[in-house]
């Protein structure tokens, strides 16, 4: 009887697997066919009718059987633009960076190192967010420039690069007007100024001037008796600068409103000085 019932499990579970053979989907026949060439065609088949991910599965398994062959270019190339299609821009940037690496007199070199680029600028996030991938797109960008300099892609670049680099900007802004506003005016004050050296084309140039000698005034208003000077002196040296190189900035009601203020700090401080000076020279 036990004897029976072990052939009857066997004969049980040889069923349940033939089913399971005899239920393989057409993809998954070809890509456990082990032949290379049918593979490939079928992984091709499915590239051209746009089915990325499919056609990424089975380039996966004949990756090993043509590299240094005939097919391996146009296969890499097709890898690539797999990862880009599913949006996996990491590591469609580093495939088509390897293309044109690997396969350096392909007419296709140009297109790749554009897409390697283009690849870290679709990762380019909101200005809000961290723009460590817009600044790894800009150096892309810049490298293809200098590499192709006559290339009909070249204004594409440079249009990106304006694209991210405002985006950058704006985030630059919205930093040190944080600090602003949180009155960590010297953060504020370091943030600005750096900004302006990252952006010296910027076209805010005076709004960011003007919300640093906001800063400065601030700094020096809730300064300690002993700094106040210094901090509303340097104060008005930045409104020089302001009023010298934007005479017509539409901030400069409000810049002049500092220097008078600052101005009437300091006539202050100088007068307290001085009763102190004089209280001291009383017998």
């Amino acid at each position: 009887m036990h004897t029976f019932m072990n052939k009857l499990y066997f004969i049980a579970l040889f069923a349940f697997v033939l089913s399971l053979v005899s239920c393989k989907t057409p993809y998954e026949k070809i890509r456990t066919s082990e032949n290379p060439k049918e593979i490939l065609d079928a992984a091709n088949a499915f590239y051209d009718e746009e089915e990325w991910v499919k056609a990424q599965g089975l380039y996966d398994i004949v990756i090993p059987f043509y590299r240094g062959k005939q097919e391996a270019e146009d296969l890499f190339y097709r890898y690539a633009y797999t990862y880009y299609n599913i949006e996996e821009y990491i590591l469609a940037s580093h495939y088509f960076g390897s293309y044109a690496k690997t396969f350096y007199d392909s007419p296709r070199k140009e297109e790749t190192e554009f897409m390697e680029a283009f690849a870290q600028y679709e990762m380019s996030p909101n200005y809000r967010l961290d723009q460590s991938s817009s600044q790894k797109a800009i150096d892309a960008f810049q490298r293809f420039v200098n590499t192709y300099p006559n290339s009909e892609r070249v204004r594409q670049c440079n249009a990106l690069i304006d694209e991210m680099r405002e985006k950058m900007e704006i985030k630059a802004y919205e930093q040190g007007d944080l600090y602003f506003r949180l009155e960590r005016y010297q953060a504020a004050i370091t943030s600005l100024e750096n900004m302006i050296k990252d952006f010296p084309e910027t076209s805010r140039g005076d709004e960011i001037r003007r919300l640093i000698i906001k800063s400065n005034y601030n700094l020096a208003s809730k300064s300690i008796f002993a700094k106040q000077e210094e901090r509303y002196t340097e104060t008005l040296k930045k409104v020089a600068q302001f009023k010298k190189k934007y005479p017509n900035s539409v901030f400069m009601a409000e810049i002049e409103k500092i220097e008078n203020n600052s101005n009437k700090a300091l006539k202050e401080i100088s007068n307290v000085r001085l009763k102190e000076s004089s209280t001291g020279d009383q017998p």
